[in-house]
């Protein structure tokens, strides 16, 4: 199982809401629990190591920007777009991508209007791909994820402008 597989799977348990699963197979065990630690017991090293430069560089990027920029200067050009801003999350662990088919022009771009309730991205986990909705309503100011590449829980997709 590659980590883009398992990472399917943590979100379609974690979808399901199971409180704790028990997974084995001949190439690894995996004991997904709710509210603690994941515990895998793989038999190659990669779907261990793989998780650990993800998060290394989230702490490393925003530590430095913080310590480097004078602390009245950068708190307030970052605060006041960010209050002014809102962020469309992805529900879900997956693969994030713009358009209905790779042939087919992206539900949304950089200046559209969304309403609440309108689609604005694809995310698939476990094959199946789930339409996303925004939930606010405003102008579309920046995409923030690549199409077709995998995405986290709660991560931001979209920075909106409310109406």
């Amino acid at each position: 199982m590659n980590v883009k597989e398992l990472q399917e799977l943590i979100g379609f348990i974690a979808n399901l809401g199971l409180e704790e699963v028990n997974i084995e197979t001949t190439d690894f065990k995996l004991h997904v629990k709710r509210h603690s630690e994941v515990k895998t017991i793989p038999v190659a090293a990669p779907v261990v190591a793989t998780p650990q430069p993800i998060i290394t560089p989230m702490v490393t990027t925003s530590q430095p920007v913080v310590s480097q920029a004078p602390p009245a200067q950068a708190s307030s050009p970052s605060s006041e777009p960010s209050k002014k801003l809102v962020a469309i999350k992805s529900p879900m662990i997956g693969t994030f991508y713009r358009s209905p088919k790779p042939d087919s022009p992206p539900y949304v771009e950089v200046g559209d209007e969304v309403r609440k309730g309108q689609v604005v991205c694809i995310i698939e986990a476990m094959k199946l791909f789930n339409e996303i909705e925004s939930e606010v309503e405003g102008r579309i100011v920046k995409v923030l994820v690549e199409n077709a590449m995998p995405v986290e829980y709660d991560q931001e997709l979209f920075l909106v402008e409310p109406f």
